[in-house]
């Protein structure tokens, strides 16, 4: 079949997913001529796995994409079935909202956004090849032979390259839930000298609502108030359905012990690594053989389907097993399965090829975002698909690029993990992943990066003169509250009597009553009222900013420390081999991450605290050796 022309665009994006979707519309609204491509118009940010966003970590992190004015929260607010904040009995690092979506709607919520947004193309097609010329992309080519050029080309291909299903012994060529695989694009890439490993993941079967028995289970109701994932969210869904809960037995771990042969993940048909933190039942079964029993989260697909996802049941295990451990389960005995569970293969790229912004190191103005970076989960592709889309439309407009800290955003986390450190394994974000976790919390994602996302164009005006509003509002409340002073009156008594806290012996500033662990803004509220009433929003953010006062500037400090090796710019041709006395190992590890600061060189494994102070001492003397770019 003959090429022909097709289209000339600023920015391409490969892949409709939730990295796909986040790419294009940051990219679009910045003002950049758009195109995004999907095999599949009918499967725009699908969910394939668990229809749901948030939990720990990644529910901060769909915060963070809202706050930068990314889509993500918006949907789901539009779109859950559940919603419930989680840890709400531990601090606030912790605290995180997660929502059970359904996922056709959230599907057609996306898919009417990309429609009707400027500067966005969508359009259905495969893409087998990139124009790559010096080093750089200049378009890409499809399976019927059209051409599309672009300054930019950004790759969200999710587990597509080369996917495969495994159920038991069988083997077969596809993307998830049946879709084509892409495999002309995996081997352009190969061929373009990317570093390529295999991974694996996996997922359920789907049941018939209709054929459990739920009066065997236990009830997971979603929360009753209301809640939000996105700060523009003012309607909420409070017709929420309920999620159930029950548990393996030993028949089913018995099932599972006596079928192993026939496990792809032991048998040697599945050669990816899988991620560690999602395991399958099987694995749980043989990693955790002294556990009795394992949780089994019944999590409807929607509302308009009677389709119901069986988390802590992800199996490739053969159909016929399949039925034998759904029927194991109390609650299931009688259940059907709509869909069997399956393990998928595919190729990932090795992310270390990537700079901060995504940016690859091998081709110019090509970016890549989502599990083809070696992640897991919704949230990780959609906030990277948000900074490779911020990214490329910076390169096109000549702005300045956007690279998040580690202190600054969970975002920024992930990043610098993925191009720092790299991954064995499918990647999962884990509040453990951050050092500044007090800093990166759920109620404060707006305070952190709402400034950001306007200087860049993504925020509205009206939006961030309400974030200008609220930020107001809390320091004038934080000066008034140091200001007031509370006297020992019987009222006063009283109060403190309710929040079961002692009482004052003489006169106190209103905010030393409320760093007292027991006291909260609502007391303070009853003893020394402001004049006009406060947002709960505000109030949120006093009573936390003065109860973790100590921590917050303790963090604060190490963050300004480290702010000072990440000033320290490594350039970019530096010729390590010119850099006396540094471990061999480090050297070829430097030589394939190129750190951009010293900051970052630190937390390559490999690279120990000798190589940096040397290091740092080579680039201090200022006579830098650099590599020939010819």
């Amino acid at each position: 079949m003959g090429q022909f022309e097709a289209g000339t665009y600023d920015c391409i994006v490969i892949g409709a997913g939730h990295a796909g979707a986040e790419a294009a519309l940051a990219a679009a609204n910045r003002g950049v001529d758009t195109l995004l491509l999907t095999m599949n118009l009918d499967m725009i940010a699908f969910m394939p796995c668990n229809p749901s966003l948030g939990g720990p970590a990644k529910g901060i992190v769909v915060r963070e994409i809202d706050a930068l004015g990314g889509a993500m929260g918006k949907i789901i607010d539009r779109s859950h079935i559940q919603m419930r904040m989680l840890n709400t009995g531990k601090g606030p690092a912790v605290r995180a909202l997660r929502a059970q979506a359904d996922k056709v709607i959230y599907q057609s919520e996306m898919k009417k956004l990309i429609e009707t947004t400027d500067n966005l193309t969508l359009r259905q097609a495969v893409v087998d090849e990139l124009i790559v010329e010096d080093d750089e992309v200049k378009g890409i080519v499809t399976h019927i032979g059209a051409i599309y050029r672009a300054k930019t080309v950004i790759i969200t291909t999710g587990t597509f390259l080369r996917g495969e299903i495994v159920i038991g012994d069988l083997r077969y060529s596809s993307g998830p839930n049946n879709q084509m695989p892409s495999v002309k694009l995996a081997e352009s890439l190969e061929n373009l000298g990317f570093d390529v490993v295999r991974f694996k993941t996996g997922t359920p079967p789907r049941l018939n609502s209709k054929t459990i028995d739920y009066s065997k289970t236990e009830i997971q109701p979603g929360d009753d108030v209301p809640r939000a994932f996105s700060y523009e969210t003012t309607e909420y869904i409070m017709d929420q359905l309920p999620c159930w809960l029950t548990y393996t037995t030993p028949l089913t771990h018995q099932l599972i012990n006596d079928n192993l042969h026939l496990a792809p993940m032991y048998s040697g048909m599945i050669k990816g690594r899988g991620p560690s933190y999602c395991p399958s039942i099987e694995d749980k079964i043989v990693r955790f053989a002294d556990k009795g029993r394992h949780q089994v989260f019944l999590e409807p697909e929607g509302r308009n389907t009677n389709e119901v996802y069986v988390q802590g049941l992800s199996t490739s295990l053969p159909e016929h097993v399949q039925r034998q451990l759904v029927a194991s389960v109390p609650g299931l005995e009688n259940a059907e399965i709509m869909r069997a569970g399956y393990a998928i293969e595919y190729d990932a790229i090795v992310p270390t090829q990537l700079w901060p912004t995504l940016e690859t190191k091998k081709i110019k103005n090509l970016y890549t975002a989502g599990q083809i970076n070696g992640t897991s989960g919704y949230e990780e592709a959609a906030a990277q698909g948000l900074m490779a889309g911020i990214n490329a439309a910076s390169r096109v407009l000549g702005k300045e690029e956007v690279i998040l800290g580690r202190d600054e955003a969970y975002i920024g986390v992930l990043i610098d993990d993925l191009v720092t450190k790299g991954t064995l394994e499918p990647y999962r974000l884990l509040t453990s992943r951050a050092e500044y976790r007090l800093l990166l919390r759920h109620d404060n994602a707006d305070m952190r990066l709402t400034e950001l996302g306007y200087e860049i164009g993504l925020i509205r005006p009206q939006r961030y003169a309400q974030f200008t509003e609220k930020k107001r509002q809390i320091q004038e409340e934080l000066e008034r509250l140091a200001q007031v002073t509370v006297k020992p009156t019987e009222e006063v008594q009283a109060v403190l009597a309710e929040a079961n806290s002692t009482p004052i012996k003489e006169p106190l500033k209103a905010i030393d009553l409320l760093k007292r662990p027991e006291v909260m803004y609502a007391h303070i509220e009853k003893i020394a009222p402001a004049d006009t009433p406060v947002d709960e929003q505000v109030a949120e953010q006093i009573e936390i900013f003065t109860k973790y006062e100590g921590y917050i500037k303790k963090s604060l400090q190490q963050v300004d420390k480290m702010k000072k090796l990440e000033n320290k710019i490594i350039p970019e041709n530096i010729d390590y081999d010119a850099v006396a006395n540094i471990a061999h190992e480090a050297r070829a590890i430097l030589k394939e991450v190129r750190p951009r600061s010293i900051a970052q060189a630190s937390r390559i494994p490999g690279v120990n605290p000798a190589d940096i102070s040397i290091l740092l001492i080579y680039i201090e003397q200022g006579r830098i050796a650099k590599v020939s770019n010819e």
